[in-house]
This record gives C-alpha cells, structure tokens and sequence, in this order.
C-alpha cells in the first residue's frame, strides 16, 4: 500500500463513523473482522435502516490500517445507484471522525470512460455516449503509433502542441463567441473543443500527456498528476476536475490509482465480468482485497447475466464483412491483381498462426449460420404471428428454445453444424481467428470502430465449450428497429441473438469469490440463508477450508410505531385473477385490501405489483376509488424514474403503484415521512413459461433439488420484502406493512410464510379482509 495507515495498533471503534454503534453493527464488524482473517466470509441480513454499509466498511478499513493485517484495500461492489451514493457518504462520515493523526481513507467510485471522458461528457470532439469506447481506443492507438518506437513525435510534443493550439485560437480571437477550450467539471481544461491533429493524424491529448507522464520502469501512479494521499474519496467528478484539469486523461488516471485506494467502490461486473476483470479491474481481484457485496440477493441474477454468453446477428453480418475485407486482398493478389495490403495480410496471418483457408471456412460458417438463424426466425414467426410480414410493428421479444429446455442434450443449431461439416473445432477456431481479423483491419483502417470478429469469435467459442447441462441455447429475438432492412423482414423489427445461457452461476461466483481474502455479502433480504449459501456457490467455499459466518439482524426499532398484516384473500396467481381486465372475486380483494391502506393512511403509500401489467390495472382501480393522485411506474429510463421519484416525493400525499421487479421497489430512499404504507399483492414470481426460465428451474432441480423453491420461490419472496423495506428506516419512523395473499398469511401446499425470517414471520399477523381497516384504523389511531 501506498497510503500510510496511521498508528502501530487500530480498533474499529477508531474507524467507525459514529459516537456509538448499534449491538448489532458492533456483532456484525467483530464477526466480519474475524471471519476474514481466516480468509472467510461473513453473510449479513440486516433490515433496512440497521446500518449495514457502515458495519461493512467499518470491518473492511480497521482490516486495511491494521498493520498485522495482509489486506490492502477494500472493493465494495453494488448493483443499485442509491447504495453506491451511501458507501460515498458513509466514508464521508468515516473520513470526519477519524482521530486527528490519521490521514484520511482514500476512495474512488469506478464508473466507465463515457462519465469521465472530456469530450464524451461535453460531446465534442466528435465523441458521446454512442461512440466514446470506439473513438477512445482509435485515438489511444493512433497516440501511441505517433509515440512508440520509431514514432514521429514524443508524447511530450503532442501534449504540448495541443496546448499550443489552444492558446493559438485564444490569439486569434476566435474566442469572442465564447471560450476555446474545454471546460468540464466545472473547470477548465489546457486543450481545445475540437480534437488536435498531428500531421493529419486525431490524437487525445489528455492521453498524451498521461504517457508523457508514465514512468518507463516504475508504477504508473506516478503519472497521476495530483495528491491523493489526502483528499479521501474521489468521486467522478472529482477525479475529472483533478485529472483533466491537469491535461491528464481521467480513465488512465483512474487505473493507476486503482491498486493504491484503500476504498474501491463500483459495480459487480468490475469483479464478475471476466471482460473488465481482464482489461481494467485485475489488479483489485486477488487475496489482498476485502470484498463487499451489497444488495446480494441480487448477485445470483446478476453473474448470471454476467458470465452468459450472446452474439447478435448484425454482429454476426459486420464479422462476416470484416474476415471478407481480409480476405479480399490475397485473393486478388493471388489472381494477379496486386494489391498493398497481400503482403501485410500474409505477415499477420503468420504471427497469428492463422491460415488462411481458416479464414475463408470461419467466414462461410459465419455466412451458412445467418442463414439457419434467418430460416429458424422466419419459421418461428410464421407459426406464432401468421400474416406477420404485414406489420413487423406489432411483433414482441421472444425466445426461441433450441432444445426442450427440460430435457438437457445437444441443441439443434450444434447438431445443423455437424450435419453441414462444421464440427467442434471449426466454432473453437472462430476465436482465434476474429482476433486476427481486428489485428490486420487495425493495420490498414483508420475508423475508431470495434471489431465485430472478435466478440463474434468469443461467442461461437463458448457455444462449444459450454456444456449442456448448466447451460441453455436458445435464439433470443429483441425488438429494435432498422429502418436499411426491407419493410418485410423480420431483420427490420429485431435483433436475433444466439445465447448461451449460464443456468447456475454459483460456480463463476463461488470461484471470483476465491480469488478475494474475505470480506461481507449482505442485504436485508437473503432468507434463507441455507438457499442464499447453495445457489451463490458459498456452500463450495467451506468445502475447500473457508470458514462462512452467517448473521441476521431484525428491525431494532420500535415495534409500536409499525404494523405488519398479511390479509387472507384468494391467491394472486394467473389462474386465479385471469387478465387485467376481467371482475373476478380475487381482483375485487385485492383491490379492496389496495384501496383499504390507501385511504386510512396519511401519508404517502406504495403498492407493488407482480408486474407492469398487473401495476397498469391496479393504478385504474386505485385512481377511480382513492381521493388522492395515484402515479403509474412504468417500464421506462432513469430519467424518467427520477422525475416520477421527485413528484412523488414532493407535495400532497399520493399513491405510486409499481412493478415489483422494477427498480422503485429497492435500494431507493424512503426515509423520513416519504412513504407511510406500503402494499404487496401476490408473489412476484417469473413468467414459468418463458423457456430460459423453464430451463433454470431444470438445472436448479438437478443441482439442488427444487428448482422451483430455490429459482423463483425464493427470489420473488425477496422482491416482496424489498419493497415492504422502504416504511420503516429509522427509530422515529411511522409506518404500516401489508402483504396481500394467502400464501403470505398461512401456510399451504404453495404457501411463502416459510421463507421469511421466524421474527419477521411472526410480526406479520395474518388478518381477514373484513377486518383489514379495523386493523389499519386502530394502529393509526395509537400513534397519532
């Protein structure tokens, strides 16, 4: 580590942000600190408002400043905004009340190149969101080949002609219709708007002048051109003024700092995809990091997505185009049409140890494997949407199975492969040879543009590796639009994406996790924990000789100021209340339960749905019977949820009916007087008929034995009591819980009562809808 530590001895309670930890922060911290220095994890619940980020990084920094400790850092990981802003504050906190001889923890947030990129974040130069990645890495090449060996300039030169030019158009006075250079993060940078040139080649400056700064034997810390030993934590923003402030590039800087913060703070894909681990966040994984996974009853979704595998088919097309661009120029040099590139090509191939007749048989199977996805398409929408050629508009995402998602086996695109001579080694080869394909187009074009060969190549090599009992192939179809395809054509309406499926993640995370000394997986919803240990792969770890603690903290406020029902109406399944539209004795109970808690409580109330749909119809009911305005979540963008957030916050009381898989129900602030009720209709489980989720309940019963208690039951249990979180975060909060179902309110052949934590089980009393607003009126009327 580079950040002295401070004193010979430390105790967490020197860390700690506050004059005095709750019991059970202070149980949590001393088993967290314990287990880990056994190279062990510690699995924490801890209902909403119990102080778990703090108990977590509490533990994580005394391990980091103990100088007898071999950790070196803290990475904190969380797949929820609203928590990655509380590990910021909290070290805040930390930072504020540490003893006065200590220097302050250092942190970082990581974000991507698009949030600190100058011109990405400004949209000049020719860069934005769409395009920073493949301009970024244009320019970063063409930098460097300026640079390197035999280059025609120094690294040095150009950071200094771009300030030049910066004070040259200052000279001129063309900077009368407003300032020349760029301004971000609220200050200046030394270089123009408009990307500098050099001899008629684009080049970053701001990476320029990183590599003018970088040692050539040495760490490149040292290329960071501001303290950080004393600043604490570095926000984006932060690192943007500090970085490019100084005409450094804030993405470069971010990885030299990386192996030299005490507090990382970033997303699960900075340690589960094995991309960015590759590229960018390898020097955080290893046994001197305590992890911390926040929100983890989300970290078995989450891998899975990460480490499955997909390629599109307009990947598919532009990697066929890429290895024919390759190609092209041997051909025509072999025919007697000399061209530049032969030679260049040949050389490559050969470092490579590609041939070309690889090529040629990667770029028919790429061509011959379009074609089967075209027909297998064509004739999946011609029996699900008969006259769809009419109007591709009204066609929906599907999934096409490639199997029986029940039964496990070869899938039907491997075995059309084999039937057509393309075996096991021509889709393993499809990897190396994508990779030499972006080589020689790097070499002979200049467009800051990704390859599409080498994702394409990654991908076909996964389709053979990939075993077929964890893992699912199916054809996924996403809606888009492309308005160059013909107006009949499926292509114009979707994306079609061959996917292969990682059904049970626990083996990816169990063996990230491996790779970590310890640390914390916590949420306030991971009941069962015995479920939580065998799909997240922690059952594998103890097997191998790393202890695994298990802590469960109840809400320690008062339980006078809450009241938890689970009201006994008809179960909310599919079968039971049919389409959102239909008047059936389920729908008219649930809605009165609905309309119950939203007229007898003050304040703002919550209702989650099992889905937008099931949302749609609820707010209907709620809007013509509730005398209040009533706000619908819908499916939308962030920015359209923060505005919804704000209104809803802001004003009279209201209604806001959501989505139980959406993102309103977790890891967003309702503290304070912001929400007074919230309401649970149903289990919010998945659509079973969805053949992905058919096949991971398959392989769940095969690994664990009941698919579907561990793949659905359990986490749409955990979905319902995120949301009846957001009521009660505080010691003087108000505040009513009602869970609306009967396999909430007793046990059954499907009932969930099961799955809740036994203290949480019992608060919640099971109550008849006939006696639902006696029950809300009385609690009400003792904390007024």
């Amino acid at each position: 580590m580079a950040v002295p530590s401070g004193p010979e001895s430390v105790t967490w309670q020197e860390v700690f942000g506050h004059p005095e930890a709750y019991p059970e922060q202070a149980d949590g911290i001393e088993t967290a600190i314990a287990t880990a220095r056994d190279d062990g994890f510690t699995v924490v619940e801890g209902a909403c408002g119990t102080g778990k980020t703090m108990l977590a990084l509490t533990a994580g920094i005394e391990l980091v400043r103990d100088p007898d400790s071999d950790y070196d850092r803290v990475v904190v990981l969380t797949s929820v905004k609203q928590q990655l802003r509380q590990f910021e504050a909290d070290l805040r906190t930390i930072n504020e009340n540490l003893p006065d001889e200590w220097k302050p923890v250092s942190g970082l947030t990581l974000v991507g190149k698009a949030d600190v990129c100058p011109y990405s974040r400004e949209r000049c130069g020719g860069i934005d969101e769409s395009t920073v990645y493949d301009r970024c890495d244009g320019l970063r090449d063409r930098t460097r080949g300026l640079v390197g060996d035999g280059g025609r300039t120094s690294a040095e030169a150009l950071a200094k002609d771009a300030r030049e030019q910066q004070t040259g158009l200052l000279d001129t006075g063309s900077s009368a219709a407003g300032p020349s250079y760029l301004e971000t993060a609220g200050d200046p940078t030394p270089y123009p708007k408009s990307m500098p040139e050099y001899e008629d080649v684009e080049y970053c400056p701001f990476y320029a002048n990183f590599l003018a700064d970088l040692p050539e034997d040495g760490d490149p810390v040292e290329a960071v051109p501001f303290e950080f030993d004393d600043v604490g934590h570095i926000t984006p923003d932060d690192l943007v003024s500090l970085a490019a402030g100084a005409g450094s590039c804030p993405h470069s800087v971010m990885g030299a700092l990386l192996p030299h913060i005490e507090v990382v703070v970033g997303n699960y894909y900075h340690a589960f995809d094995p991309t960015t681990v590759g590229t960018f966040t390898g020097p955080l994984v290893d046994d001197s990091t305590f992890v911390i996974c926040d929100e983890a009853h989300m970290l078995e979704p989450r891998v899975r997505d990460l480490v499955s595998v997909g390629v599109g088919d307009r990947t598919l097309r532009d990697a066929e185009s890429e290895y024919t661009r390759v190609i092209q120029p041997v051909e025509f040099d072999d025919a007697g049409k000399s061209t530049a590139d032969a030679d260049l090509v040949r050389g490559e191939l050969q470092e490579a140890d590609v041939t070309l007749r690889e090529l040629k048989e990667t770029r028919d199977f790429i061509r011959d494997l379009r074609e089967e996805l075209d027909r297998r398409v064509t004739a999946y929408l011609d029996t699900e949407y008969v006259g769809w050629r009419a109007d591709v508009t009204e066609l929906d995402d599907e999934e096409i199975p490639l199997r029986d998602p029940e039964e496990p086996g070869v899938d039907e695109l491997t075995e059309w492969a084999e039937e057509n001579g393309y075996d096991e080694g021509t889709w393993v080869r499809a990897e190396a040879t994508g990779s030499a394909v972006a080589r020689i187009l790097d070499s002979v074009e200049e467009e800051d543009k990704r390859r599409a060969a080498p994702a394409a190549g990654r991908a076909l090599a996964t389709w053979a590796y990939a075993d077929h009992e964890r893992y699912f192939r199916e054809i996924d179809l996403e809606r888009t639009w492309d308005e160059m395809e013909p107006a009949e054509s499926w292509r114009r309406a979707y994306n079609a994406h061959l996917s292969v499926h990682n059904c049970v993640p626990g083996e990816a995370i169990a063996e990230r996790l491996a790779d970590f000394g310890g640390g914390v997986l916590m949420s306030a919803t991971l009941e069962p924990l015995d479920v939580f240990r065998r799909v997240t792969g922690l059952d594998s770890l103890v097997d191998d000789g790393r202890p695994v603690a298990e802590r469960t903290y109840g809400l320690g406020f008062p339980e006078e100021n809450r009241a938890s029902f689970a009201v006994d109406v008809p179960k909310f399944t599919h079968s039971n209340r049919g389409a959102p539209g239909e008047e059936n004795e389920t729908r008219l109970a649930h809605a009165d339960a609905a309309v119950e808690v939203c007229r007898r409580s003050a304040g703002n109330v919550l209702v989650g749905m099992p889905n937008y749909a099931e949302a749609e119809w609820m707010a209907g009911i709620l809007d013509e019977r509730v005398d209040r305005p009533v706000l619908l979540d819908e499916s939308s963008d962030d920015g359209a949820t923060e505005d919804l957030k704000s209104d809803f916050f802001g004003g009279e009381a209201k209604v806001l009916v959501t989505s139980l898989r959406g993102t309103l129900t977790e890891g967003v602030d309702y503290s304070g007087d912001r929400l007074s009720a919230a309401v649970v209709c149903g289990v919010p489980l998945i659509n079973t008929s969805s053949p992905r989720t058919r096949a991971v309940m398959t392989a769940y019963d095969r690994e664990f034995g009941d698919g579907f208690e561990t793949a659905l039951t359990v986490p749409a249990v955990r979905k319902a009591r995120q949301a009846l979180g957001r009521v009660i975060r505080g010691w003087d909060e108000v505040g009513v819980r009602v869970l609306v179902d009967a396999r909430y309110a007793r046990d059954s052949w499907n009932g969930v009562r099961e799955y809740f934590p036994e203290e949480e089980r019992e608060e919640f009393r099971p109550v008849s809808p006939d006696m639902l607003g006696f029950a809300l009126d009385q609690f009400w009327s003792g904390v007024e």
